[in-house]
């Protein structure tokens, strides 16, 4: 993993938590992650929905769905990474503009 930004001296290589979805609910994985130093924040398979993990999802699941309104990020024909990844930039500044954009 890349570095994680933040406090000064020698730079972090894992991150503090990870959150994850009903699918990788298991005490091996939770142990192994504890062991590492990792918090995990799991869903639970066997309780209802409505843990409060989804939060942080809706808002990803919301910029996907923002980003695959231009069908050109939908489907990728571009053989260029490079190409691709200004398309990419370029419908995110897009989506804050949107966002952004005082509505009169």
């Amino acid at each position: 993993m890349p570095p994680v930004r933040g406090k000064v001296g020698r730079p972090r290589r894992r991150p503090e938590r990870v959150t994850a979805d009903r699918g990788y609910d298991s005490n091996p994985l939770r142990n192994q992650l504890r062991e590492r130093g990792i918090e995990p924040e799991i869903a639970s398979r066997y309780l209802g929905h409505g843990s409060g993990l989804g939060h942080a999802r809706w808002v990803v699941e919301r910029t996907f769905a923002w980003l695959h309104h231009l069908k050109r990020l939908l489907v990728r024909y571009d053989r260029r990474h490079e190409i691709h990844e200004a398309f990419l930039a370029l419908a995110c500044c897009l989506v804050c503009f949107r966002r952004l954009q005082p509505s009169f």
